[in-house]
């Protein structure tokens, strides 16, 4: 799996709104989850986004969504490690992940070095076509609290619309493994 971080958190740079309207808490009750349209249309996301907020995990998301593009133009097959012809068609997703000890992320160093350990175990992962993006951003928690947060995109390409979802979903889990054991130790 092809992988990569960056900071996006000066100026005009967008920022997480945690308890944005319609949130729904997951930490709070995990059955929630069939009011997530997203994963209710992806249940594989529904999968990865109970496992975030299972209680014993550091992380929890605020938001996701999902998107697809028929734009051949769009992805180079190199930052995928896809085939010539290979980002076609791509499935993606974002879920916006923040840390469940207000402390976890406190300085940008912190937070620099846990997506520089996930993004060395993503490329590890024996997955073609598919790619994870960490953005580091500002979150707005209440009441009026600053974090810093991350929002995690995750793509798969594919020649068709069906390929590119196949490698989306078997990349989900194993984005959330990565996820699950490297966040306790952070």
């Amino acid at each position: 799996m092809e992988a990569d971080w960056e900071f996006e958190i000066g100026g005009e740079a967008p920022v997480i709104e945690a308890w944005w309207p319609g949130f729904i808490d997951l930490r709070r009750e995990l059955a929630s989850i069939v009011a997530i349209p997203e994963a209710m249309e992806l249940p594989t996301l529904g999968n990865v986004l109970v496992r975030l907020n299972a209680p014993h995990a550091a992380l929890w998301t605020s938001k996701c969504g999902l998107w697809t593009s028929n734009d051949a133009e769009q992805f180079d097959a190199d930052e995928f490690d896809a085939p010539p012809g290979g980002t076609a068609c791509t499935h993606g997703c974002y879920i916006d992940l923040l840390p469940r000890d207000e402390q976890q992320w406190q300085s940008a160093d912190v937070i620099e070095a846990a997506c520089t350990s996930w993004c060395a175990r993503y490329r590890a992962l024996p997955l073609r076509s598919c790619r994870a993006d960490l953005i580091i951003r500002r979150a707005f928690t209440p009441p009026e609290r600053m974090h810093l947060a991350v929002t995690a995109y995750l793509t798969g390409s594919g020649s068709t619309a069906a390929e590119a979802l196949a490698v989306l979903e078997a990349a989900l889990p194993r984005f959330a493994d990565v996820l699950c054991v490297e966040s306790t130790l952070q």
